[in-house]
């Protein structure tokens, strides 16, 4: 055997036996967590500015709109028949049901279209396009 074959072979046993030595062992099991996806959260915040500037606790009485996202009662029948849930307007203070509510109405559109899901958000007519260009400033 050739000096350069048996100083490979020899460099291959020991990196074999290191490598056995440093690995852990066939029982363990390694697992990485990474965050979650959230394809969402850039209109979320963006809404929240629009609306409230980010507050949970905001009241339109014009509208009777409510919370973070100023969910007006009809969104809240609405989501309720479509959904089986039974929340009232005041439960959208609490921003977790908000936003359930919220992404509930998104996911129809998908998360690829904040203008789409920004304006069927607003309502209807020419002030959506007004509404989507607030929203356009803080994406």
């Amino acid at each position: 055997m050739s000096l350069i074959l048996r100083r490979i072979l020899t460099v291959v046993i020991l990196l074999t036996v290191s490598f056995k030595v440093f690995a852990p062992s066939s029982n363990a099991i390694i697992v990485f967590t990474s965050q979650p996806y959230e394809p969402f959260r850039r209109l979320i915040s963006a809404i929240g500015m629009v609306e409230t500037k980010l507050d949970t606790l905001a009241y339109n009485p014009e509208e009777e709109a409510v919370g973070y996202f100023q969910i007006r009662p009809i969104r809240v029948q609405d989501y309720n028949e479509r959904t089986g849930k039974s929340y009232k307007p005041a439960d959208m203070y609490d921003y977790q049901t908000s936003e359930k509510v919220f992404l509930y109405y998104a996911s129809e559109i998908g998360p690829y279209n904040f203008e789409k899901i920004a304006k069927n958000w607003n309502g209807s007519g020419k002030k959506t396009i007004q509404y989507w260009k607030k929203v356009k400033n803080y994406l």
